[in-house]
């Protein structure tokens, strides 16, 4: 007999790439996945879906915003019968020390009639690691990774303990690594032990995938976990000794892809940086370079993109529009226009370009950064994305279909500190 027809995990996303992320390796975990942009307003067919990614764009918004965002996402959820809830942040853990990861967290317990929930921002393969409750990105310190030049959500101090602390009012604890070797019994246990003392936050050690495995089996029958996407390839086999999921084949299926490949970069991070040069080294007449001091000019430059675009988009190789730059170009353009409009202009000048070349005929687009895949996806109008296989670690290809296009688009979705060197050419040759 075949599990019932509803929803074994709900997950709230604070982010678009964010909530690829997630989905991505819920695939990988064998579960099929629907990621919806924003909380529907209206009925989503699930027949075939084991897992739903609500993705929100909460990660900077206002305190009371991203509450309230995540509060309706979770409403959503529910009443689709989540059996349990995922609260999904960046491995980086990006936030300030206002919010929003602590208020979220705090809402959706207190919603949800709960006490605790568990903190695990650690994506191992991608070098996001924790240990004695300090997060690391590859063998450097959070605070030395380069996160701590985030223009939105500078990360100056590695040790999440002490920086949750700042968003919450309520106690945080430690689940290091010395309890994670015991297993998931001893790990349960010490969540339970820490619970009796209060604590209602509890940020866990994980340096491989099998603390990972240990945290799921310690957290599947929690209302709530939160974290990273690492937690949600290990959560899906705890479901399948559950009995709450059939094993099941090919679960990150899409159609076949069509139409010509572009890539829009609004991420400064330095792996999207490496990116871009791998890109424009192997495609030198490729790449045209968005400047916000230019945009916020006049709508020239941003003609100039759609005409460079537009002549090179009939050729078989990828086309590249970026506003990506170092972090000395980023500070300049920010100084001279504020981080909220500078930001804003990139997002909108790269997002005006996605519409207008997907009705032209692109129908592979990559798009790097958080906030910008947020503003190509708004502007789509795009509700939903079925998501397929993994291209790197933490980004899939998915497909959407838009209103008057026969073939679906395919869409790659990358988080700024995701993907191999040469992720934007590579993307579209794994695209089968």
């Amino acid at each position: 007999m075949g599990i019932e027809t509803r929803i074994v995990l709900g997950a709230i996303a604070d982010d678009f790439t964010g909530a690829t992320d997630l989905a991505n390796n819920l695939v990988r975990g064998g579960m099929r996945c629907l990621q919806v942009i924003g909380v529907p307003s209206e009925a989503v067919n699930l027949q075939d879906i084991d897992a739903v990614v609500v993705a929100l764009k909460s990660r900077s918004s206002p305190v009371d915003e991203a509450v309230a965002d995540s509060l309706a996402a979770l409403g959503w959820l529910r009443q689709q019968g989540a059996r349990q809830l995922f609260f999904k942040y960046c491995s980086t853990f990006d936030s300030t020390n206002e919010g929003n990861i602590g208020p979220v967290a705090d809402a959706l317990l207190e919603a949800l009639g709960d006490s605790q929930t568990v903190m695990v921002p650690a994506f191992p393969i991608n070098g996001r690691t924790v240990y004695q409750g300090h997060l690391f990105v590859g063998d450097r310190l959070l605070n030395d990774s380069g996160m701590q030049h985030h223009p939105l959500t500078p990360m100056t101090d590695a040790d999440l303990v002490r920086v949750l602390s700042r968003q919450t009012p309520h106690p945080v604890g430690l689940a290091n690594r010395a309890v994670l070797i015991q297993g998931g019994d001893a790990t349960r246990a010490h969540l339970s032990a820490l619970g009796e003392q209060g604590v209602r936050h509890v940020i866990c050690d994980s340096l491989d995938e099998q603390d990972l495995d240990v945290l799921a089996e310690a957290t599947v029958l929690m209302p709530l976990v939160t974290g990273g996407s690492g937690l949600g390839q290990a959560l899906p086999a705890q479901y399948r000794a559950q009995g709450w999921l059939d094993t099941i084949s090919e679960p990150g299926r899409l159609s076949p892809p069509s139409g010509s490949a572009l890539v829009l970069s609004g991420s400064c991070s330095r792996a999207t940086l490496g990116q871009v040069a791998d890109f424009l080294a192997k495609h030198p007449d490729g790449g045209f370079a968005l400047d916000p001091l230019a945009l916020a000019e006049s709508e020239q430059q941003q003609q100039q993109a759609l005409a460079f675009a537009q002549k090179r988009l009939s050729s078989n190789t990828p086309v590249l529009i970026y506003a990506s730059a170092d972090p000395e170009k980023v500070n300049a353009a920010q100084q001279a226009l504020g981080v909220a409009r500078a930001g804003a202009l990139v997002e909108k000048a790269l997002s005006q370009l996605a519409v207008t070349l997907v009705n032209e005929g692109v129908g592979r687009l990559l798009v790097a950064g958080g906030e910008t895949s947020g503003a190509v996806v708004s502007s789509l109008g795009i509700t939903s994305l079925r998501i397929g296989e993994q291209i790197d670690p933490g980004v899939p290809w998915t497909q959407a279909q838009l209103p008057g296009h026969e073939a679906p688009l395919s869409l790659a979705l990358k988080s700024g500190n995701f993907g191999g060197v040469d992720f934007f050419t590579r993307a579209f040759e794994v695209l089968v």
